[in-house]
């Protein structure tokens, strides 16, 4: 059976099954092409394949000098790809395990709350703009939500009378979330203005001066740009406010597990990077006290 025909009942499985974003699977598309073209000959049939394929592959592109990121990432997805061709009984051969290289730990960058403060201040209210990215940094960080469940939030998800959002998230998974009062307050008059100014009848929340949903790369730029003005000298994403808002909830006393809840992190562990975050901010905190005092 040829493998690209595999592949794509593969990838009709991820995101049909699994729930993932096309733009994920099209990255795992490009990880196994290129698996099946590294070899000498090149992988087409599954009787092409042998149990030594994933280590010889991973020793290759060590040599390569690629990033450990990029290497572990290739790991998961040809060994993943192994375990569904072992599942459904195409390949019955056991692979020779390999170990990626270590991924070296990376901690978010968090903002102080006075920090986010002037973020949310920076924003002109007097422009139809100004109005629309106000209300998108308050549901960012008052939300915690991922940018990608932001800038597809559809109207529908919005709940003022139990103030949460109904979000769904990677997976198809579905979590409520709280909104805070600013951030509803700060929706309603950005809605309330397209609908009597533009009279644009979306059914997602925050959408261009044409009416459609907003991008990634749009987005980024304008957070970057309140950041400037608000005297923020890190460079941030919108991420970092998601990231924000679990540390602060964490330093106020929140449980991992309600934290986890509100992020929608599938394991727990995940959510533990937010500890560490805190516990070097507190740290950092009785540092500079013990030198004032």
């Amino acid at each position: 059976m040829e493998l690209i025909s595999v592949l794509h009942q593969y990838e009709t499985m991820l995101i049909v099954e699994k729930g993932l974003a096309k733009q994920t699977v099209e990255s795992y598309h490009q990880d196994l092409l290129i698996f099946f073209a590294s070899f000498e000959p090149v992988k087409y049939v599954i009787n092409d394949l042998t149990p030594y394929d994933l280590s010889d592959f991973m020793k290759t592109q060590s040599m390569m000098g690629l990033s450990a990121k990029t290497i572990h990432r290739r790991y998961s997805t040809i060994k993943n790809f192994f375990l569904y061709l072992q599942r459904e009984t195409y390949y019955t051969q056991d692979i020779v395990e390999t170990k990626p290289p270590k991924l070296p730990l990376h901690f978010p960058v968090a903002l102080s709350i006075e920090q986010v403060e002037h973020l949310l201040d920076a924003p002109n209210m007097a422009t139809p703009d100004g109005l629309r990215d106000q209300a998108m940094l308050e549901v960012l960080y008052g939300s915690g939500l991922r940018v990608s469940e932001l800038l597809m939030l559809p109207k529908k998800a919005i709940d003022t009378t139990r103030k949460v959002l109904k979000i769904v998230g990677k997976g198809s998974k579905t979590r409520f979330v709280p909104v805070s009062e600013y951030a509803l307050s700060a929706m309603h008059d950005y809605l309330n203005y397209i609908k009597v100014e533009t009279r644009f009848d979306s059914p997602y929340v925050f959408i261009s001066k044409y009416g459609k949903p907003l991008s990634r790369q749009f987005f980024f730029k304008r957070v970057r740009m309140y950041a400037s003005q608000a005297g923020i000298e890190d460079i941030i994403s919108p991420h970092t406010l998601r990231h924000s808002f679990a540390t602060h909830l964490l330093e106020g006393g929140a449980s991992l597990r309600a934290v986890q809840s509100m992020l929608g992190h599938a394991s727990v562990v995940t959510t533990q990077l937010y500890t560490h975050i805190s516990s070097q901010r507190i740290l950092s905190a009785f540092d500079l006290y013990s030198k004032k005092k």
